[in-house]
């Protein structure tokens, strides 16, 4: 995939509306190029939006949300090809519910995924 190349250095985590081409469209301005993987160590939740802009941009009320589980516990989502300038509008999009982390996938690769920003950083 060319997107995975140089050009494109930074890598983010989407287990959610991140995913949906109407929300690449509306947040890129393009559809993303992505990959499989897992997120090991959290589990899903889900959460309440109350940003009428983030609704209607995903067309759903309530957003999954990563949160740290068992050893055992891993979230599927696939891995996003974005500039940096892609990943600042990627903030503009989530909610303050959401923090930005540094997070090693399944594959051993490393990327910025969204987690619950109300739990304590690690």
């Amino acid at each position: 995939m060319a997107a995975f190349s140089a050009e494109m250095t930074e890598h983010l985590f989407s287990y959610g509306t991140l995913q949906q081409p109407e929300v690449q469209l509306a947040t890129f301005g393009r559809l993303l190029d992505s990959r499989p993987d897992r997120l090991p160590g959290y589990r899903l939740g889900l959460l309440a939006i109350d940003d009428a802009q983030v609704v209607a941009t995903s067309g759903k009320t309530h957003h999954p949300i990563a949160t740290r589980g068992a050893a055992t516990d891993g979230v599927p989502g696939a891995v996003l090809a974005v500039s940096p300038g892609e990943l600042l509008q990627a903030d503009g999009y989530e909610v303050a519910d959401y923090r930005r982390e540094r997070v090693t996938l399944a594959s051993g690769m490393q990327v910025w995924a969204y987690v619950d920003a109300r739990a304590a950083p690690p």
